[in-house]
């Protein structure tokens, strides 16, 4: 345990019996606990910013979305570094430094949350470091990715990604439930509006200690750093990592590689996020997310493209992956799988909240959303379906796409995707403009839990699809660059309900994804299932 490995030779079915596979799922099941927690930090302005608007936080619902915004923004661009490190640093030195890292964010926002005077740009700099939690998801992946089979990377990668998910359904139940106990310490604030838990509501008036959402993730955390030290292992081959420097300059160049990604993120909300007092500095331009997002991926690239020594060679290495054809096609059917849930997954607490926690009415013949809708379901009774069913289903889509073939289900599933998005955006609309939105509720919810289970689906089948499709050295990078873009899905899926809720038509944002849908489905035939397809069903 902790030993460096060499002539790892997993495709070697002797090898493999004898002494691959334990090595192999040791490492694997304590990288999913280290996953699911880097979820858990990396998501929970879902959950938290829920919580800030029932105790009254002095922050409009437009900023609370940036908040998720911003964490999403940059965990996905963390990722995008993140996808180099088992090759430059080792998986034992990656999983350790990046799992202990997120001791900061949790620490920090716990001790934010206890004033309610904290001012908005203390918030917007934690959700910047819950971003390592979201990027640790490329490198974590990349790093199973060499200890298992081909003939088993949809189970593995299927695992290591679908129960580490559950970081994001553990935090929407552990959140809810840490606040009603002072288990911490620290003051209590009084519930303005109800709240809720996984077994109900939960009356205003009730004390709330909203900093425990921060400070109980080091509970696991503290002792995943010894586990990942001490149990987890480097591969010391020349497909794999063959030139790892000692530790400490592990640690460092994965701590500079974050840093070049965190200035990439902020040129990004640098860009796209209005100016708003008590928040951190920006333009005021409001450009584009489609064109601010784009300039994120390059420069971020290019910064560490121009990284000198031998970290910059090792990059131009794995740079080739770019010129490779079907590293851009699986990118985006992956974004949509894994985008779709990842976005939804921390969108969906303060949709559910925003459209179905307040009356819709017609004052003076304007409609207002303001009215808080007593009737109306608890975003956190509920939220955590979602994100559980999409996570536990997406091992079972590896192990079908084992045996049926990747693109085959991953085509399935997004025709399934189509149609569930278009009935979602059918309930949305009616319920954004009714005074009794609960009524709609019951079809939102199911067509939503729907759609959750087919990106699970999908999620596991396109991890197949990347480890049948690319040899050994560039399986690993092209995992870590697919997720890394199809993670700006927890930026842009926030993003885009917020803009639609504010212009009154959250419905669009469902039409939009639907469209994209299609989109996939006709590139994951054009490459993968017509007949002279590049590569036939892989």
């Amino acid at each position: 345990m902790g030993q460096d490995l060499r002539n790892w030779n997993v495709e070697d079915e002797q090898f493999w019996e004898t002494k691959g596979r334990k090595i192999a799922n040791r490492n694997l099941w304590i990288s999913i606990p280290a996953l699911l927690c880097g979820f858990a930090v990396w998501l929970y302005w879902g959950i938290i910013t829920v919580q800030m608007i029932n105790l009254g936080y002095p922050f409009e619902k437009s900023q609370l979305f940036t908040l998720s915004a911003i964490a999403g923004l940059t965990g996905a661009t963390l990722r995008i570094p993140s996808t180099f490190f088992i090759r430059i640093a080792g998986g034992r030195n990656t999983i350790f430094w990046t799992t202990s890292l997120l001791m900061l964010p949790a620490a920090g926002t716990g001790l934010a949350l206890q004033n309610a005077d904290t001012p908005l740009w203390v918030f917007q700099i934690l959700a910047f470091l819950s971003g390592i939690g979201g990027g640790n998801f490329a490198s974590s992946m990349s790093n199973i990715s060499y200890f298992f089979p081909k003939r088993m990377q949809g189970y593995a990668l299927g695992m290591n990604a679908g129960l580490g998910n559950f970081g994001v359904t553990t935090m929407q139940i552990v959140i809810p439930a840490v606040m009603t106990v002072a288990m911490f310490g620290g003051p209590g604030r009084e519930l303005i509006n109800a709240s809720g838990t996984l077994i109900g509501k939960i009356p205003a008036g009730t004390i709330t200690y909203i900093h425990n959402a921060g400070y109980v993730w080091l509970i696991p955390l503290i002792p995943l750093a010894f586990l990942t030290w001490f149990g987890m292992n480097n591969i010391r081959d020349k497909h794999v990592s063959p030139d790892i420097p000692n530790p400490i300059v592990s640690f460092a160049i994965i701590t500079f590689m974050l840093l070049l990604g965190f200035i990439a993120a902020y040129v990004g909300v640098w860009l796209m996020l209005p100016s708003v007092e008590g928040g951190l500095k920006t333009s005021g331009w409001g450009v584009s997310k489609w064109i601010a997002l784009p300039i994120v991926i390059a420069l971020t690239v290019l910064l560490l493209k121009m990284i000198p020594g031998q970290v910059g060679q090792n990059l131009t290495r794995q740079y080739r992956i770019f010129g490779n054809k079907h590293t851009w096609a699986m990118t985006v059917i992956y974004t949509m799988t894994f985008g779709s849930f990842i976005g939804y997954s921390a969108a969906f607490a303060l949709a559910i909240k925003v459209v179905f926690g307040f009356q819709h009415i017609m004052v003076d013949g304007v409609m207002t959303h303001d009215t808080v809708n007593l009737e109306g379901p608890s975003a956190l009774t509920y939220a955590w379906m979602g994100p559980f069913i999409g996570a536990l289903i997406r091992p079972v889509g590896g192990i079908i796409a084992d045996k049926l073939g990747g693109a085959r289900v991953t085509q399935w599933v997004s025709i399934v995707m189509v149609a569930s998005a278009l009935g979602v955006a059918y309930f949305l609309q009616k319920a954004y403009a009714s005074a009794t939105p609960q009524d709609y509720f019951l079809p939102f919810m199911i067509l939503f839990l729907i759609l959750f289970t087919a990106t699970g689906i999908g999620n596991g089948s396109t991890f197949r699809t990347i480890a049948a499709v690319f040899d050994k050295e560039q399986a690993g990078p092209v995992l870590g660059w697919t997720s890394a873009v199809a993670a700006y899905g927890a930026f842009i899926i926030p993003k885009v309900f917020g803009e639609q809720i504010k212009a009154t038509t959250p419905e669009y944002a469902l039409y939009g994804f639907a469209i994209f849908y299609a989109v996939c489905i006709a590139i994951n035939w054009w490459f993968y299932l017509r007949p002279n397809a590049y590569v036939k069903n892989p």
